[in-house]
């Protein structure tokens, strides 16, 4: 029984035991929840900071205990890096920065690159510095606003749009990345990033692949850059090539929204270019986005079934790998993603969530709002753990030079997809 416990007192099991109270919050008290102000101005604000703040504390502290870590000198630590991540979280919010795109955890790794490589990192501020354990816990609550009714929305000919390319360019992606010597969890992490959702499947790849974090934080800053010219690029492209093919104005707007849903690699960049061409082409984007979205779980499992049979596979004794080895293997997070994905969807199914002030569903807003928030710390830490002089190697030059082929590869895929289904095939329905 002693054994069984340690066990579940792992970093995997502990953050979904973390997560779970964060969660719960979500579903029974949406309404009562702080939120991270757009500004550090008022009253208002600072009471949300402060309880932000003490949730966050209560998290680090308890899976600490639970992890065996010491406790001593957490708070101090804790205090500049949730600073930073709030700060992160407010410029993301500032009119213009949220037009071009950008987010929190850009900023994030943004201010703790400049401590990291300006200053150095004091011995005070190292022991909240656990971006791996922020990393999970930010996974797990993603899955509370992976709704499975919103995916269905797009109906079977969004889903054929999101399983053909996500399959297609993720291994295009990959053999591209390896072909430029580019190593394997880099590549899977640049290739789940760059064909689901952007930041979000990155982080979740990477602590799936084992990916280093200095060169997730890469990725991230590729993805988060490269969306920039993107939110403008595809409509002028849409704008100037749909017409050539198609007379009817609804099928270029809807075909529109279709590519840009599913080659924009940010949420918040499918918004902003596919809102440029109209409002169908948006709606339309939005729901492709959503439908792409929840291949993040399907992808991190798949990722983590292959690596822990193929290490397994090279043993002499033994070419096949038992299910208690790929059991002991597999991260154990992406399990409280997709419960938490099914029991919110159930909720959502049975009519028992509730609507905010700007008519979305309260409480995956809720879930979403700690997963940026946990992501934002983690992106902190990592900065604070990477140097600019790792970032800049030729390796990583090589991850730049795969990523670009592989998002111009995913470009002309996607146009193709769109194209063929939402052109041609959808009408005849």
């Amino acid at each position: 029984m002693k054994n069984f416990i340690e066990k579940l007192r792992v970093e995997d099991w502990v953050a979904v035991w973390m997560s779970i109270p964060l969660l719960l919050m979500a579903l029974f008290v949406p309404k009562n929840m702080p939120i991270v102000p757009s500004t550090l101005v008022g009253e208002v604000a600072w009471y949300n900071i402060m309880l932000l703040f003490g949730i966050v504390l209560a998290v680090i502290y308890i899976g600490s205990l639970l992890l065996h870590r010491p406790v001593k000198g957490l708070f101090p630590s804790l205090v500049v890096i949730f600073l930073l991540s709030l700060l992160a979280q407010v410029v993301e919010k500032i009119g213009i920065v949220k037009e071009f795109g950008f987010e929190s955890v850009f900023f994030s790794v943004i201010f703790g690159l400049l401590i990291r490589n300006l200053w150095h990192v004091p011995d005070w501020l190292k022991p909240a510095i656990q971006g791996e354990f922020f990393i999970k816990i930010g996974v797990v609550c993603l899955g509370a606003t992976i709704l499975i009714e919103d995916v269905m929305k797009s109906g079977v000919l969004g889903l054929v749009q999101a399983v053909l390319v996500v399959t297609i360019v993720w291994f295009s992606a990959y053999f591209i990345a390896r072909k430029m010597q580019v190593d394997q969890h880099t590549a899977m992490t640049m290739s789940s990033g760059l064909t689901i959702c952007g930041v979000s499947a990155a982080i979740t790849a990477a602590r799936v692949a084992k990916c280093e974090e200095n060169k997730l934080s890469y990725i991230v800053s590729l993805i988060l850059i490269i969306v920039v010219p993107m939110i403008y690029l595809m409509p002028w492209l849409a704008n100037m090539i749909l017409p050539l093919i198609f007379d009817d104005a609804e099928t270029i707007q809807t075909v529109a929204g279709a590519w840009i849903g599913g080659t924009v690699d940010t949420t918040s960049g499918v918004a902003a270019s596919s809102s440029i061409i109209g409002d169908v082409a948006n709606g339309h984007a939005m729901i492709i986005k959503a439908a792409q979205n929840v291949m993040i779980g399907f992808v991190a499992f798949f990722i983590a079934l292959y690596l822990s049979t193929r290490k397994e596979q090279r043993l002499k004794d033994d070419n096949r790998p038992s299910l208690a080895i790929v059991w002991d293997k597999f991260p154990k997070f992406i399990i409280g993603f997709v419960v938490a994905s099914l029991v919110f969807s159930m909720f959502q199914t049975g009519d028992l969530m509730t609507l905010n002030e700007k008519g979305k569903l309260a409480e995956p807003a809720v879930a979403k709002m700690f997963s940026k928030l946990f992501f934002s710390l983690a992106f902190v830490c990592i900065g604070l753990d990477t140097r600019l002089k790792d970032i800049i190697s030729k390796e990583n030059r090589n991850v730049m030079k795969a990523f670009l082929l592989a998002q111009t590869w995913n470009i002309v895929v996607t146009f193709i997809v769109a194209v063929v289904i939402f052109g041609f095939l959808k009408p005849l329905f």
